[in-house]
């Protein structure tokens, strides 16, 4: 895991927008297409409307989602609501182009398949995806994969579904397809987040961020985060 330390969340949302913009460039050359994964959270938001002004390959580009709550649309809780906000005013995506977790199903499990159909349609079988990107939560989570859930130990299925976390289930990728992303992409900022940063960048597997693979992973943190002083 490589990390890198910018002085605030805007450093730290235009790096992450640099990255993906070279990565999706590459790929679509190549493939012909991008398949990348997006979390919630306002940096990660802030670093979408910074791809705006990036050199992107829009025509190929696919969005899908890391996780989401189980809510109905376009309520402020659903990553979903804000992604879409964050992308269809200022990407030339169509909507066609960013795949929705069916978390609105009345059979979470059976929508789960679905979604993980959807993985295999977009980006092969196994499904490996050009970019992952993941947020940081001060009790070790990632995605969704929270501790203590029964999700933490699904290695037969790409998707699944959560117990009650924060007072909502979830429907969440799993270890094995974030662990066969081409690039895994890590936005870390707040001082909240600087204990539990340093143990994801010990590789501390005893929370559920340090059980992610390592090899092609960067992580992108702000001073705050990084615990490193500010400028006097």
């Amino acid at each position: 895991m490589k990390l890198e330390v910018f002085a605030d969340a805007e450093g730290v949302a235009r790096a992450g927008a640099a990255v993906i913009a070279a990565e999706a460039r590459t790929a679509v050359a190549q493939r012909g297409r991008f398949v990348m994964a997006a979390s919630g959270g306002r940096t990660p938001w802030l670093m979408l409307r910074a791809l705006a002004g990036e050199d992107v390959p829009w025509q190929g580009v696919h969005v899908l989602q890391v996780d989401e709550r189980v809510a109905p649309a376009g309520h402020p809780d659903r990553n979903l609501t804000h992604l879409a906000a964050s992308l269809l005013g200022h990407w030339p995506l169509g909507a066609e182009q960013i795949h929705a977790m069916p978390v609105e199903a009345a059979d979470l499990e059976a929508a789960a398949a679905r979604y993980a159909e959807t993985l295999r349609e977009l980006a092969g079988s196994p499904p490996r995806l050009d970019l992952v990107y993941l947020g940081l939560g001060p009790d070790g989570h990632t995605a969704s994969l929270v501790p203590g859930d029964p999700v933490l130990d699904v290695a037969d299925a790409d998707v699944a579904i959560t117990g009650v976390y924060q007072g909502r289930r979830r429907m969440t990728l799993t270890y094995p397809i974030i662990d066969r992303s081409a690039r895994i992409l890590w936005l870390v900022t707040g001082s909240e987040k600087a204990a539990t940063l340093r143990r994801l960048a010990a590789g501390d597997r005893s929370i559920p961020a340090g059980r992610v693979c390592r090899d092609r992973a960067l992580l992108l943190a702000d001073r705050a985060a990084a615990g490193e002083p500010g400028p006097e």
